[in-house]
């Protein structure tokens, strides 16, 4: 009998939580094997599939931001972006998990954080990515939302100095979003191991 489609992703780290499980079952069942012609044209389709569900509730942001993110994930996984380390915990960053945390050679840590809709949450990643560059001084930042109108406001207040531990706020359902992706692409992304740097439960490598 062939597994479901959530015990797939969860065996990849990619999803978790029974009801955001049960989206993806109900919703998702060819994810693994769906067409990919742009990254953000992958998470724009899949999230209106979501929104036109019953599953959806736009007051449920605890739901919506897990299928978000699940869709991050699985996107992540299917271009070639991993060890890519998911609800990580930085080593010297007290009291902080992080929704990504990419390592590169290059740089060290790149933090992909993921809100649907920002309002003032984006100051959370804004003190995250401060706090961040406090130890890891190269370090990337990178805020992804579906939100186009706060993210045109937060990138105004980061281009006027105003938010200083955020580099972007990408709309990951808009083109804009691809050009992250590919810039993701290019970093040679590893595991470290002189130093717990990084530590996670739910770490997404290649299959």
């Amino acid at each position: 009998m062939p597994k479901s489609i959530s015990t797939q992703l969860k065996s990849l780290n990619l999803i978790s939580g029974e009801k955001t499980i049960n989206v993806f079952d109900n919703l998702f069942k060819n994810i693994l094997k769906k067409k990919i012609t742009s990254s953000s044209g992958f998470i724009n389709t899949s999230c209106k599939q979501f929104k036109a569900s019953p599953a959806y509730n736009s007051k449920n942001y605890s739901l919506n931001g897990n299928v978000f993110e699940g869709l991050l994930a699985v996107l992540f996984y299917r271009v070639g972006i991993y060890p890519l380390f998911r609800q990580a915990k930085m080593a010297f960053i007290p009291n902080i998990e992080f929704d990504f945390v990419a390592y590169s050679k290059e740089i060290g840590p790149i933090v992909l954080s993921a809100k649907t809709s920002l309002r003032e949450r984006y100051k959370q990643a804004d003190l995250e990515g401060i706090m961040m560059r406090q130890v890891h001084r190269r370090a990337k930042s990178y805020l992804l939302t579906l939100d186009e109108d706060e993210a045109m406001n937060v990138n105004s207040k980061i281009k006027e100095g105003k938010v200083l531990g955020i580099d972007r706020v990408y709309v990951a359902s808009e083109p804009e979003f691809d050009d992250l992706v590919e810039e993701l692409k290019s970093w040679t992304l590893i595991e470290p191991q002189a130093e717990p740097v990084v530590e996670s439960s739910r770490i997404i490598r290649p299959s």
